[in-house]
């Protein structure tokens, strides 16, 4: 039996509160363990001046931190799920969610106007393909522009003036204690959030019985369903960090409905679907999602853009 958790996690300051979120939930569990960080820089966290979607995509927060799995130097590894990719490490599994946090996005903007009040040009930041693809869909007369860091680089660049406004997540900016600063919250129906937007999820090896053990009571049955939902949509839609892929399901009183968005990162072309049925039926919902996207046309774009 362990007696020592060693957790993986990257260092910025938001992967540091959702390890340490994770951290004070196994100390209340078990008091008797010992439970410590250890702090790792990804590849992800280094390559700043390239658009995500030009390196490598989201894999490249969480290499290092698999490493350590696999090395056995960590016990688990805490991520955002929007960060892991669906096809999961040989040796690795991420089964355990934690209960969603805010999954929308959210525009901040420096002189508090919201979406539809940013005047014509104005300077909006986003890595997000599928940020950019919203943006432009809605709003072509302003003008978008990449940007990297972590979020309180963001916030600074805002506040010197290098843009207009920016839309990050709302989960992380109230993590941070930050969501003051939020001008407006970007909600479904009008902008869909990133498939997973919002949940932590737990990384451990296949074959570690005790931790698997000592992690199950943190899985929230809700959010790993949704998880599930939103990652098979994308996964039938092959959606990667290059296309502008957009999944959020919703479940209340064991009804479930999913709304998708598939489109060009100039935001010419924007397809959408939405199915609601019984949480039981979830995988046929889902595959009735992406099925309705293809034949629109998702493939075509998917294609031309991979």
């Amino acid at each position: 039996m362990k007696e020592k958790i060693i957790i993986a996690t990257r260092k910025s300051e938001l992967a540091l509160w959702q390890a340490n979120h994770v951290a004070g939930l196994l100390r209340e569990l078990y008091p008797e363990k010992t439970v410590e960080l250890l702090p790792m820089v990804t590849k992800g966290d280094i390559i700043l001046d390239k658009p995500l979607a030009q390196i490598g995509g989201k894999g490249l927060f969480l290499k290092e931190l698999e490493k350590a799995l696999l090395n056995e130097e960590a016990d688990i590894a805490v991520h955002s799920m929007k960060d892991v990719p669906v096809e999961q490490v040989p040796g690795l599994v991420v089964d355990v969610m934690l209960s969603r946090a805010n999954p929308y996005d959210a525009l901040l903007s420096r002189e508090g106007q919201k979406f539809s009040e940013l005047p014509a040009a104005a300077c909006v930041g986003t890595s997000s393909l599928r940020r950019q693809c919203q943006l432009r869909a809605a709003r072509p007369d302003l003008v978008v522009r990449d940007l990297r860091g972590n979020v309180n680089t963001r916030i600074r660049k805002l506040q010197e003036g290098q843009y207009d406004a920016i839309i990050l997540a709302c989960a992380g900016l109230e993590r941070l204690g930050l969501d003051h600063l939020i001008t407006e919250i970007l909600a479904v129906p009008e902008w869909l959030p990133a498939a997973t937007q919002g949940t932590i999820g737990i990384q451990c090896r296949t074959d570690d019985a005790d931790v698997i053990r000592l992690i199950e009571p943190l899985k929230d049955a809700d959010a790993v369903l949704r998880t599930r939902v939103e990652r098979a949509v994308a996964t039938a839609l092959q959606g990667s960090c290059q296309v502008p892929l957009a999944v959020f399901a919703n479940l209340e009183d064991e009804m479930l409905g999913i709304q998708a968005l598939v489109g060009m990162p100039d935001g010419s072309r924007l397809l959408k679907s939405e199915r609601s049925g019984p949480a039981s039926a979830a995988d046929q919902l889902a595959a009735a999602v992406a099925e309705d996207l293809l034949g629109q046309g998702a493939g075509q774009i998917i294609a031309s853009l991979g």
